[in-house]
C-alpha cells in the first residue's frame, strides 16, 4: 500500500497541511480495489469536517498500481453517525476484523463493488492532493 499523506489542503479555507485524517477504517478488497480505506477528516484551522475514500488496485502489469484518494463533503448529521459507527470497531486497521462495523460498512453491490455509505455523493467531492 502507498504511504498516505497525513495532512492535506482544506477545501474550505484552502490552508495547506491543515486537513487531517482523524479516523479511518480499512475494509476488505472488492471486485476492483485491493485496498479500501474509509476516513473522517477535520481541518485544524477552520474546523471543516468531511470524509474521504482511499482506494488502490495492484491488479494488472507488474508495478502498475493505480490509486484514488477522494474527499467528500458529507452532511454533518451523516458524518457524525458514520464517525460514531466507525468508532465501534475494536480493530479499525484490520481488514479481516469480524465486527459488526466492518460487516455494516463493508457491504458490496451485486457486481462485487464496495457500497459507499450514505452521504457520499459524487457531486460533493474534492481532491486530496499530496502536500
Amino acid at each position: 500500500m502507498k504511504q498516505i499523506a497525513t495532512s492535506f489542503i482544506c477545501p474550505e479555507c484552502s490552508t495547506e497541511e491543515s486537513l487531517r485524517i482523524i479516523q479511518s477504517l480499512a475494509l476488505p478488497p472488492d471486485s476492483r480495489s485491493d485496498d479500501i480505506i474509509l476516513q473522517i477528516l477535520e481541518c485544524h484551522k477552520c474546523n471543516f469536517r468531511g470524509a474521504a475514500i482511499y482506494e488502490e488496485s495492484r491488479r494488472g502489469a507488474f508495478d502498475s498500481d493505480n490509486w484514488e484518494h477522494l474527499g467528500y463533503r458529507v452532511h454533518k448529521e451523516q458524518l457524525d453517525v458514520l464517525s460514531a459507527v466507525m468508532a465501534g470497531c475494536p480493530d479499525p486497521g484490520n481488514i479481516k476484523c469480524q465486527c459488526q462495523v466492518h460487516y455494516l460498512l463493508g457491504q458490496r453491490k451485486k457486481n462485487g463493488r464496495w457500497r459507499r455509505p450514505a452521504g457520499f455523493v459524487d457531486q460533493r467531492t474534492f481532491p486530496m492532493p499530496l502536500v
